[in-house]
């Protein structure tokens, strides 16, 4: 036991780094200790380690927790739960399929404490009550603004326990009228605003979709301050690094925003002792 325990923690700390780095960050002392080519050659949208780190540092997660990692990707945020606070956690995603999942954790070591699924939101195979928390990173807007969907979600939740998501976001709402540096080509080829950016909201706006339901009750509800320079801090570093790039840079476009307009939000809520009928 004691020689496959030293295996792992080998493995891990192959992704790991005492050095100053592109993605060092003061805010994000945790994410700071990983890689930046790690994070760089897995991701898919902005960077998932600073805002599960952001999430998660006001949430109640303790060793031995169940979490359920929605829209997980290629399993980064599972890898940091796993890693920095002792749980077993549900590496749950649609797009990226399981198998793939299983060698990035295998690769680190941590296949006894995440398990990786495919699965589509809406036909999720866990039972009921079984997790002590419910995570979604850059996911949940894609398919949790249906106001019937935290009904379905909530179940796979234990009494007590807890859902955070982190989603983009806006300072103020737009009602339509989206800022034209926001829309137009950049240089990069890429077009910032496209279609299913509808999502984007306020933290209010969010608020307001939890607020009805009796089954939880909210805990946090806010923005990211300067979240719109924290995410044209990342996509600079992406934009030197050398890795293969998944979508166009988004730096133009965020430089020309200063933070004005685009941001992240973060809501968590836990759930109360009320059963619905489903």
């Amino acid at each position: 036991m004691g020689k496959k325990m030293t295996e792992n923690k080998d493995k891990i700390t192959s992704i790991l780094t005492n050095e100053t780095h592109a993605l060092s960050h003061s805010i994000f002392p945790l994410s700071s200790k990983y890689k930046p080519e790690f994070v760089f050659e897995n991701n898919m949208g902005p960077n998932v380690l600073w805002l599960t780190e952001w999430l998660v540092r006001d949430m109640n997660i303790v060793p031995g927790m169940r979490i359920l990692d929605m829209g997980c990707g290629k399993a980064v945020s599972s890898i940091f739960l796993a890693y920095e606070y002792d749980v077993e956690v549900w590496a749950n995603d649609l797009w990226i399929s399981a198998g793939d999942n299983w060698k990035r954790i295998c690769d680190v070591g941590l296949q006894k404490r995440i398990f990786p699924i495919h699965a589509e939101a809406h036909a999720l195979p866990y039972a009921e009550n079984f997790f002590d928390v419910i995570i979604s990173i850059d996911s949940y807007h894609y398919y949790g603004t249906d106001q019937l969907y935290l009904g379905y979600l909530h179940k796979f939740l234990k009494p007590g326990g807890e859902i955070g998501i982190v989603v983009p976001g806006l300072y103020q709402e737009f009602f339509g009228k989206i800022p034209e540096h926001l829309t137009r080509t950049q240089k990069s080829g890429g077009q910032f605003w496209v279609w299913d950016c509808c999502t984007f909201h306020t933290a209010q706006w969010w608020k307001e979709l939890w607020s009805p339901y009796e089954f939880i009750d909210i805990q946090i509800c806010d923005v990211m301050p300067d979240g719109g320079a924290v995410w044209l801090e990342w996509e600079k570093s992406l934009a030197a690094s050398d890795v293969e790039k998944m979508f166009p840079s988004d730096v133009e476009a965020l430089e020309e925003d200063k933070n004005e307009n685009i941001t992240f939000v973060r809501m968590s809520a836990r759930r109360n002792q009320i059963v619905i009928e489903h």
